[in-house]
């Protein structure tokens, strides 16, 4: 990290879950005591700008599925590391915690989830997809300075296949690809509940700003941070 600016963290930003993206930003902020620079991928203004021109994709869970890939470039820095999380996450931890211990050989560091999601639906009645390294993509720690991460131009974002992306394939080596510990993105109703909570829950199911998935493990977490979002400056700034 380069020690005169902030850690940069993007959030995929997604239109009909904007409070899920609010509440991952103000977990984000309320647990780190320093300085970080938060800021949401919205596509509607990666288009505006001319970084994103992909055919609109009626199959994509999320108006942010490929714009994610953006991050390196949106992050503005030839060296050091940037963050890209996906909406539907809580913080409970600093996330600069995240930063310790990297071996700067790797591209990107990521949690290798291997397993089959226990649900067929998800969200707000989506169709669960199955693939390789499903949902290694949703929490990204990019190094900025490896030569793999340089080549992830917005021109090859917009040109190749959305599995070359999700898989990694941009990527020369998978030795490049380091592995950070499950707690960093805990799949919540993926795996058993722990004794202890997670630095990092992502309810990748569906959270409790839906009405059917209020009883979901750390539900009560999500609820007592949106009540600290709503009452905040933030909220009446937003």
């Amino acid at each position: 990290m380069n020690s005169t600016s902030p850690f940069k963290v993007f959030i995929g930003y997604d239109s009909r879950e904007d409070i899920a993206y609010q509440v991952a930003r103000h977990s984000l902020l309320r647990h780190t005591p320093q300085e970080i620079s938060v800021h949401p991928i919205r596509q509607p203004v990666v288009r505006e700008l001319g970084l994103y021109t992909r055919p609109a994709d009626a199959t994509a869970t999320t108006e942010f599925s490929l714009t994610r890939f953006l991050t390196p470039y949106l992050a503005a820095q030839e060296s050091g590391w940037v963050l890209f999380t996906d909406c539907d996450f809580l913080f409970t931890t600093d996330i600069t915690g995240v930063l310790e211990g990297l071996d700067t050989a790797k591209a990107v560091y990521v949690v290798q989830h291997e397993y089959d999601p226990a649900h067929d639906i998800k969200m707000d009645g989506q169709k669960q997809t199955r693939y390789p390294r499903k949902n290694w993509s949703s929490f990204i720690l990019f190094n900025l300075a490896h030569p793999d991460v340089r080549a992830l131009t917005p021109a090859v974002v917009n040109r190749v296949s959305p599995a070359f992306l999700h898989r990694f394939q941009w990527i020369a080596k998978d030795e490049h690809i380091g592995a950070l510990d499950l707690d960093w993105n805990f799949l919540e109703g993926e795996y058993p509940r722990p004794e202890t909570t997670p630095r990092v829950i992502h309810y990748t199911n569906g959270g409790p700003w839906f009405p059917e998935w209020q009883t979901v493990d750390f539900a009560d977490l999500w609820l007592a941070e949106e009540a600290a979002y709503r009452a905040s400056p933030m909220a009446k700034a937003a």
